[in-house]
Order: C-alpha cells, then sequence, then structure tokens
C-alpha cells in the first residue's frame, strides 16, 4: 500500500483494517480496527490529521483532507461512498455520505444521517441526526424512517465483512486469458445490501 511518512509522522493502521494496496495514506491518518479502505483512496494527513474510526469505510476513489490544525473526522461506522471528497469535516457514527458528495471545513453529518449521492455540503452546515440532505447546496428533505436506517446499518455491517474478506482472500493474480467453464461469482455472504429503491419498491 502507498503508505508515506512526511515530517516524521507515520500513519497508523489497526493490524485489523484493510487497505487497499492502491490506496495512500500520507502522515497523520489513524485507521482503526474493522475499516475498509478501497483503491485510490487518498487520505492525506500533510496538513491537518485524518480519522477513520473503528469500523468505517472509505471506499474506491475517496479523498480525505484538512486544514493544518484541523481534522476530518469518520467517527465509527461512518460509510463514505465512492468518490466522495470530505475536506475538514466531521461525520458521525453510522451517517452514509453517498456517492460523489463533496462535504466543505467544519460541516457535521449527523449520526445515522444519509448525504444523497453528488450532493454539495457547504462549510459549516450541520446534518440533522437520522436526516436525508441531499442537493447543492444540500438541505433537509426528511427524516429517515426504520427501513431506510436498518438498510444503512446492514451496509457498514457488509463493508466490515469485505474487510475481513479483503484481508484473508484478496491477493495480486494474472488474468485469465478467458472465462472458464461453470465460472464461479464473488461469494460476499451473509446479508448483502440491495439498492434502496428496489428495497422500496419490493
Amino acid at each position: 500500500m502507498g503508505i508515506y511518512e512526511i515530517d516524521g509522522v507515520v500513519p497508523v493502521v489497526h493490524p485489523e483494517a484493510f487497505v487497499h494496496p492502491e490506496a495512500v495514506l500520507i502522515g497523520d491518518v489513524v485507521v482503526g480496527a474493522g475499516c475498509y479502505v478501497g483503491p485510490l483512496a487518498s487520505l492525506r494527513g500533510d496538513f491537518g490529521r485524518i480519522v477513520v474510526g473503528e469500523g468505517s469505510n472509505v471506499q474506491d476513489g475517496c479523498v480525505m483532507h484538512s486544514y493544518p490544525d484541523a481534522e476530518c473526522v469518520l467517527e465509527p461506522e461512518s460509510h463514505i461512498g465512492h468518490a466522495a471528497v470530505l475536506h475538514g469535516c466531521t461525520v458521525r457514527s453510522g451517517a452514509l455520505v453517498g456517492i460523489g458528495a463533496v462535504i466543505l471545513d467544519g460541516a457535521v453529518i449527523g449520526a445515522r444521517s444519509l448525504v444523497g449521492a453528488h450532493s454539495f455540503v457547504t462549510a459549516g452546515f450541520e446534518v440533522p441526526e437520522a436526516t436525508l440532505v441531499a442537493g447543492s447546496p444540500a438541505k433537509v428533505i426528511r427524516p429517515l424512517d426504520d427501513k431506510a436506517l436498518a438498510w444503512k446499518a446492514n451496509g457498514v455491517k457488509v463493508y466490515q465483512q469485505l474487510a475481513r474478506r479483503s484481508l484473508a482472500t484478496l491477493r495480486p493474480a494474472t488474468p485469465l486469458p478467458e472465462p472458464e467453464p461453470d465460472r464461479p461469482r464473488v461469494n460476499p455472504g451473509g446479508q448483502v445490501t440491495t439498492p434502496l429503491h428496489q428495497l422500496r419498491s419490493s
């Protein structure tokens, strides 16, 4: 993995966390137990501190950064979707930041809340607990119902399981020239989540 110290400060990765070999961690970064950090994620602790709390996931292509003497913090069991950008903000436990969302300095994403895909959360904005916010700039849409809250909580567990699977079985490989007969499928096991819109329509 791309682990770099700067000014004598070395990233910390708990032995039970999975950080993909093509993710980059620089300087003052702390990744807790049971976390998943995906490929091409960039966690740059070269100015402020980056904290990824226990059981959180930072998916592929995400960026976390901060101004000097500030922090970008994910509390335990935060869920950060693909290609999201977080700068100097705080994400409370159980919150989900959707695909491609941008969260700016001083914003606080409330516990168990959901930031919609491609939303833009402005500096200093505080998202209430267990609510949906969306848009550019993001606005409060509605409280989350029990079905959405359960769906989000399950998604966190799925990525914790992926961290364990990746630690156990992810290895470099040489591609096959063609699919083998009866090609197996990846088997995530357990209760893998379905998209929320499909869950609501079922």
